[in-house]
């Protein structure tokens, strides 16, 4: 028995070092198919980012103004969605989405990421149709609200199963493509909306709404044949399943499955407890830390000047520019953030997730109050291109630092046995503090409410350096740590600033 119990952890450290051992090259080489499969989840992201950026190019698209909003501007025939419609249809996706999420944990919990993101795939098809048939404002509030459920499933998988799926080398890209197709979707929409928007017509926004099922079918077909996570196979005590989705994710002439599952039982272990996973435990003991990591950081996400991204079409326009610039301004934001979450890649992969976390978080809050200062400097066309360049300089560098890096940190941070009812409890965090946030920035970007333009960076500014500082003392570093690793440090309370230059030997199963 002991000899078994020597082999058993003789295989698992073997495993661990050599995923350590790896260079990001050879982790790719290795898992080739981890990194393809990584690449479809991901995927899902962009149903929920078409959506939102939809929605907020809608606010601002003259065809769907005359159709549902009132009257601004007579001389003109300007038309513009009142406040309270133009808040409500930005939060009402996410309303669904804070449901989904928590249906996710337990969801996916009981019959793995596959089923549950095919379950919240079948049901977008059917929800998207509610969406194209609504003809008034509250049916429009409503579908969003359906197709919010499995947007919320569908963002509490993907960073969990990515981060699962490859090696520790691979962790930060794999969860940073999230990022990316976040990017993608509103390249989409901005594409889309861009060439719609001089249509007087409601094919100017019918169309963009039917492209949504171009989505769900194909992925659903693709996630039906990818193989379910071995951490969450293990977990469920399948073992010889486990080892054979390891050998499906790596090439079996390079990786070990029998090493690897010994490896994931390790972590199992030392995380076992005789309890079922459930959101109490999210809130004791050691998981109390690693809940308010995930929870801070996605809530963070709303308060450094991605408000301004989600809605920057409608930005564009309140910062002075005509409509057709705004949205041509607003595809360009698109595409350059898509190409800086590639650059951040590297970024994440060789100088860390917690710098790059801070330095782009300290350099978002400097632009963000110059954008304050650029509008409060006086009017005139001068003053409008510097504030609609910072808001898309501000959006941009959001895609390059703090961002990315909340991905891959949101991936790794939770325990193994918790970790869909964390990264659930995450994103309904981001959720709560989005809605109110949703209100405040159409509030202050409304010319029949705030007015205030570019001034807001002066707000975004303040919520940005107080998640700074949070940050600063909160934030760990966890690149090139195994998931032992981490446990262990967050087991002996290792303060955050101190996690990059702790050593934790090969053999602690503390």
């Amino acid at each position: 028995m002991d000899e078994d119990i020597a082999k058993f952890k003789a295989d698992a450290i073997e495993a661990e070092n050599v995923e350590h051992g790896m260079t990001v090259l050879e982790a790719v080489k290795a898992y080739p198919m981890a990194s393809f499969w990584a690449f479809v989840m991901s995927c899902t992201i962009i149903m929920e980012s078409y959506d939102v950026f939809l929605i907020g190019n809608f606010v601002a698209l003259p065809a769907f103004q005359r159709k549902y909003g009132v009257l601004l501007n007579a001389a003109t025939q300007e038309y513009i969605i009142v406040t309270k419609w133009q808040s409500a249809l930005q939060i009402s996706g996410q309303l669904g989405a804070l449901i989904g999420v928590f249906l996710a944990g337990p969801l996916t919990s009981r019959i793995g990421y596959r089923y549950a993101t095919l379950t919240g795939l079948m049901l977008l098809n059917a929800f998207i149709f509610v969406f194209f048939f609504a003809e008034s404002l509250p049916v429009i509030f409503v579908a969003q609200i359906l197709e919010g459920l499995p947007w919320g499933i569908f963002i509490a998988n993907a960073p969990a199963y990515c981060s699962e799926i490859v090696p520790i080398k691979l962790r930060a890209p794999a969860t940073q493509m999230l990022q990316m197709f976040w990017a993608v979707g509103s390249i989409i929409v901005g594409g889309v909306t861009f060439r719609y928007q001089s249509i007087d017509a409601p094919e100017a926004y019918k169309i963009p709404i039917a492209l949504q099922w171009l989505f769900p079918t194909p992925l659903a077909i693709l996630i039906f044949f990818a193989p379910e996570s071995p951490w969450w196979l293990v977990r469920k005590g399948k073992l010889e399943q486990a080892a054979r989705s390891v050998e499906r994710l790596g090439r079996k002439s390079v990786v070990n499955a029998a090493d690897t599952v010994a490896m994931m039982r390790r972590v199992i272990e030392l995380e076992k407890s005789a309890k079922k996973p459930g959101h109490l435990e999210l809130f004791k003991g050691t998981d109390l830390r690693r809940t308010a990591i995930v929870c801070g950081v996605y809530a963070a996400q709303n308060l450094t000047g991605n408000l301004i991204a989600n809605q920057a079409v409608f930005f564009f326009e309140q910062a002075g520019v005509s409509v057709n610039t705004a949205f041509a301004l607003g595809l360009i934001t698109s595409a350059l953030q898509m190409i800086f979450v590639m650059l951040s890649w590297i970024l994440t992969s060789y100088y860390g997730r917690r710098s790059i976390y801070l330095w782009g978080s300290a350099v978002n809050t400097v632009l963000l109050i110059a954008l304050g200062v650029a509008a409060s400097v006086g009017g005139g066309n001068a003053a409008s291109l510097a504030q609609a360049s910072l808001g898309l300089i501000v959006s941009v560098l959001f895609t390059l630092g703090p961002a990315p890096a909340s991905w891959v940190v949101i991936g790794e941070t939770s325990a193994i046995r918790l970790r869909p009812l964390t990264t659930g409890m995450g994103r309904a965090t981001y959720y709560i503090v989005e809605i109110p946030c949703i209100f405040l920035a159409s509030f202050m970007l409304n010319p029949k409410s705030g007015n205030l333009g570019g001034k807001c960076g002066y707000v975004w500014g303040g919520t940005g350096l107080f998640c700074l500082i949070v940050a600063y003392f909160g934030l760990p570093e966890m690149k090139g740590r195994s998931y032992r690793e981490i446990d262990i440090m967050f087991k002996r309370h290792i303060p955050a600033r101190k996690w990059k230059t702790t050593d934790i030997d090969i053999n602690d199963d503390e």
